[in-house]
């Protein structure tokens, strides 16, 4: 794979119901108009380099500082990480005004006096009484000020995180906070801000903007706009390639354009934290359907009548077993052959911890019999509020039929790529953290968490098999569930109580009392 393919396999883009349409005739692109949109008190942008986002700050400082006070007008505060970057921001500003046809002054330059040093600044006042102004990266000279801050570059400043606490005393009378910024390594805190908003420790609102995420909404033909050259998609993409083989090296790539920090590799979630969360009395018992040989080929209801029998005698005592007060959803990962499909109920209690009742494993489970095993445990689960499932490929089957059955409100069908990984991998992660879940106790299970790892930036689930402590393949299947299980208690949908209908035999009816001919099943945990 060459740098240009691996770079593409590793981006973020942005969902495609999102993306705008180039046209000429407008001023601001796609990602662009979303970030002066989003009205969010703290927001923050990982980017590629050089797709004009700090540009389009410049119009919404200038919108701000030329609106009247009674109308939402405040002060502006630019923060850059050099002198240049100060300089170029106020010129944009002005240039906006201009545009805006704002009243506005002339680019000053203003003198701030620091604790040992006088700071030379570039400001432009309005009408309205208000400015926008450049300081340097310096925190103190936030001292005393209001109005909402830019951050520019943030992962570049020395001191970041005074800097960012002198911006944050601003909003507590109602100042907003901006951060941009491409990445500087997994390790600096403009990422970790970005992982704890991803995983809900921090409000802020992220925007990612990758270079195919500007390309898709006209970065280069407005290139050629400016340039008066003829777009082709043959030069676009000659010119992405050129950009991308310039750099250093390719981890260097995708960092600058892609929105990948370098130096992430290993296991995303630490041993110690998965062991905490493994209940010590094994009260969460795995339990495992396997498909006897030749199981497909048995007549349908012979099949039903069997699965049936199991559900009754292996699953009903678990579910008997649960908390009728707690909110209850589900995720699933599937497989058909091979590696495990693994469904994974989730009880979440009043103090909003999470706990997995119990977890079920089906090997070489049929379609239908995993339908009706889904739907044996979904219909009984108390409160049950919101299911997650592995759409990807066959697993859409699942997936579509639960839907059909509850709805998309309390469904949802998850297509597992790197964007999904990145938004909800942080998210598992921060419940560990937090000791708000409740796990099974087994090597399988550590095995399962440890298959997350972090690859150039993004946590996924590490490709390739392997075996599980009794020899059967699997593939971080648990894993997958059990994110999927911590993506349903986010969804909204409302409980839904059912009570099936009495009927007698059919895809849920009983067993026969005289059916011997059952699949082996383990009744409780391994």
């Amino acid at each position: 794979m060459n740098l240009q393919q691996t770079a593409i396999a590793q981006a973020v883009t942005t969902g495609l119901e999102d993306l705008q349409q180039f046209s000429k005739d407008e001023v601001l692109l796609g990602y662009q108009k979303r970030w002066i949109a989003d009205d969010s008190p703290l927001k923050i942008a990982q980017k590629s380099r050089r797709t004009g986002l700090t540009w389009a700050e410049a119009a919404d400082a200038c919108l701000c500082a030329g609106t009247a006070r009674s109308e939402g007008g405040t002060n502006h505060f630019y923060v850059g990480s050099n002198k240049e970057m100060a300089r170029e921001f106020i010129e944009a500003v002005a240039m906006w005004a201009g545009a805006f046809d704002r009243a506005a002054g002339e680019i000053q330059e203003e003198v701030l006096q620091d604790e040992d040093k006088d700071i030379l600044t570039f400001v432009v006042y309005f009408a309205s009484g208000f400015k926008v102004q450049a300081l340097s990266s310096n925190p103190s000279n936030l001292r005393g000020m209001q109005g909402n801050v830019t951050i520019d570059e943030a992962a570049f400043h020395e001191r970041l995180a005074e800097v960012l606490k002198a911006a944050l005393a601003l909003t507590m009378w109602g100042a907003k906070v901006r951060i941009i910024s491409t990445h500087n390594g997994i390790d600096n805190l403009f990422n970790q801000l970005i992982q704890d908003s991803l995983a809900g420790r921090k409000r802020y609102s992220v925007h990612t903007i990758t270079l195919d995420d500007a390309c898709a909404e006209g970065l280069y033909k407005r290139i050629c706009q400016i340039t008066r050259k003829e777009w082709t998609q043959e030069a676009e993409d000659e010119w992405k390639a050129g950009l991308l083989k310039d750099t250093a090296t390719e981890e260097d790539a995708l960092e600058e354009y892609y929105c990948v920090p370098k130096s992430g590799s290993g296991v995303y979630i630490k041993r110690s934290l998965v062991e905490r969360a493994m209940v010590s009395d094994r009260s969460i018992p795995i339990l495992r359907w396997t498909a006897p040989k030749d199981f497909e080929l048995q007549s349908e209801d012979s099949r039903v009548v069997d699965v049936q029998e199991w559900c009754e005698v292996v699953l009903q005592p678990e579910l008997d077993k649960l908390n009728p007060l707690y909110r209850h959803v589900f995720g699933e990962d599937f497989a058909r052959k091979g590696d495990l499909s693994v469904f994974t109920p989730m009880a979440i209690r009043p103090d909003l911890t999470k706990r997995t009742p119990f977890v079920v494993e089906l090997v070489n489970a049929p379609y239908d019999t995993q339908r009706q095993i889904l739907f044996y445990i979904l219909e009984r689960l108390p409160r049950f509020t919101g299911a997650a499932f592995d759409a990807t490929g066959n697993g859409g089957y699942l997936a579509e039929a639960a839907r059909l059955r509850w709805g998309a409100d309390m469904i949802d069908c998850v297509m597992l790529n790197l964007p999904w990984y990145r938004e909800w991998m942080p998210k598992l992660k921060a419940e560990f953290e937090d000791d708000n879940l409740e796990i099974p106790r087994h090597e399988d299970v550590q095995s399962d968490v440890s298959k997350i790892q972090m690859k150039q930036g993004v946590p996924q689930i590490e490709k390739g098999s392997g075996k599980g402590a009794d020899g059967q393949q699997r593939h971080g299947d648990f894993a997958v569930s059990l994110v999927m299980a911590v993506r349903a208690s986010w969804l909204e949908g409302g409980a839904i109580d059912f009570t099936p209908l009495p009927g007698k035999g059919g895809l849920y009816g009983t067993a026969d009392d005289d059916d011997d001919d059952l699949p082996r099943y383990d009744s409780g945990a391994w």
